[in-house]
């Protein structure tokens, strides 16, 4: 490999310190040091608090800044929007010191990365005369969506959904869409308040470069319509960011690794062997994320809906989504299948006993059953994840969304009902499960080596040096 220019290369690179944002960050950082390029990785203190150790990987140093919530953010209990601006105060500081330090020191960055949520970033480093690009951890579709939503559109979109929320919304260069496939934070009945002046921000910022570029976890193939509509802003595929072992790319810090900041442990590896034990495609995978809180009523739903269908499961309820909530069908569930607080969800989504992810439709999530060639049920709570089901059911065809209930509830009936279309014998079933295999191998290949993600982050590492 060239070795030209490869000193100056030193990217600082800011995550939001979400595990969605971190593990696609931290693949971006990867995939950076194979092309010579100095990372330091750089998200809240909070994140390092909970891990054992910082992992140890070639050319990547890891930094981190108090945003005030040093034992981590709490959705449920703090305020969001008092998080929003020690964030933004503390971390504005902290970066800015970072950036004036390692210039001092003769090692000065040569540009500077951050994920969504954090506009700041960009306005310090603008301060600093560096140069920015935002990394998009969400799909191209989401990226538009909102770029018409902050660019004219915006009346028109609440209107339609006032109107009728099951009337077609159509926008440039997008698929036509309802309200149920529009981001949460965009929505009239949104009560997270403080997203979308962070996401107007963002927009506003991009609006004032010159020819823009944006990053994003995509890949062209699966939205190449998408990315070709948005002629204002030059959308750069650059995914699936995920660990390059599961992408039949060679890496060997993959070995050891899950792909987020946590290194894999072994002390409970027991669910692996359960679901290696199942015959092919038998088992469903069920889990919503490290943020989604399920309700009482619902899990109890999901519960009932797994028993009716009858099928071998392994389902994800973390800790603090338990509570004290002890599922009444607790031992009927145990004789079925499998509850666990935490798996590697790569693991479990390559094995070949996995037919099936329920799933909260992050857009990790969405991208790893794709590259693993798992069909979906799609159970999005919020955010993105309502586009991020658009994409899975009409899209790529590779799975179902559930229907929701009037009462906001997703019942027992309907989870059984998508579980026997993607699992069972019909046309439809055998459909989802030949895109899912197709999809594999499309985004597999858009990440080797010649592939068109591949090629597009070469050109962005070449352009560094430019």
């Amino acid at each position: 490999m060239d070795n030209t220019g490869a000193k100056r290369r030193r990217v600082l690179l800011i995550s939001f310190p979400a595990q969605g944002h971190i593990n696609p960050s931290l693949q971006f950082a990867k995939r950076l040091t194979r092309h010579l390029v100095h990372v330091t990785f750089v998200t809240s203190l909070s994140v390092y608090r909970r891990m054992s150790q910082t992992p140890t990987l070639p050319h990547i140093s890891f930094a981190s800044f108090s945003d005030g919530y040093d034992d981590g953010f709490k959705l449920a209990n703090d305020d969001p929007i008092r998080f929003k601006s020690e964030m933004e105060r503390l971390g504005s500081q902290a970066i800015r010191d970072m950036i004036t330090t390692n210039a001092e020191e003769g090692q000065p960055f040569t540009c500077v990365v951050y994920s969504i949520l954090l506009p700041w970033v960009a306005v310090v480093a603008r301060s600093l005369h560096l140069p920015s690009i935002l990394l998009w951890v969400q799909p191209a579709t989401v990226f538009t969506l909102n770029y018409h939503y902050f660019n004219g559109y915006k009346d028109s979109i609440i209107q339609s959904i006032l109107d009728d929320p099951s009337r077609t919304i159509q926008l440039p260069g997008l698929p036509l869409l309802t309200a149920h496939d529009v981001p949460s934070f965009l929505l009239p009945s949104n009560v997270y308040e403080f997203a979308f002046p962070i996401f107007q921000k963002l927009f506003e910022l991009l609006a004032q470069q010159t020819n823009p570029k944006v990053l994003v976890n995509t890949f062209q193939a699966l939205e190449q319509d998408v990315v070709r509509g948005m002629d204002k802003i030059h959308l750069v595929p650059i995914g699936p960011l995920v660990p390059s072992a599961f992408l039949d790319c060679e890496d060997p810090s993959d070995a050891s690794f899950c792909g987020d900041m946590f290194p894999c442990s072994r002390n409970n590896d027991d669910y692996i062997t359960w679901l290696n034990s199942n015959s092919k495609a038998a088992v469903v995978y069920v889990s919503f994320g490290s943020i989604a809180m399920l309700s009482k009523e619902q899990k109890e739903e999901i519960a009932s809906g797994l028993l009716s269908f009858g099928q071998p499961f392994l389902w994800v309820i973390r800790d603090e989504d338990m509570g004290d909530h002890t599922l009444s069908c607790r031992e009927e569930l145990e004789a079925v299948g499998k509850i666990v607080t935490w798996c590697s969800q790569l693991e479990v989504l390559s094995s070949p006993a996995t037919g099936c992810f329920v799933t909260h439709c992050g857009w990790n999530s969405t991208l790893e059953s794709l590259v693993c060639g798992v069909p979906v049920v799609g159970f999005p709570q919020w955010a993105d994840q309502g586009t991020n089901a658009k994409i899975i059911e009409d899209m790529s065809e590779t799975g179902v969304r559930v229907e929701v209930g009037m009462d906001g509830m997703v019942k027992r009936e309907e989870i059984k009902r998508c579980l026997e279309v993607v699992m069972g014998d019909s046309n439809k079933g055998e459909e989802i499960r030949k895109k899912a295999l197709k999809w594999k191998e499309l985004a597999k290949e858009a990440a080797r080596d010649g592939g068109s993600s591949h090629a597009n982050f070469k050109a962005f590492v070449d352009q560094l040096c430019s």
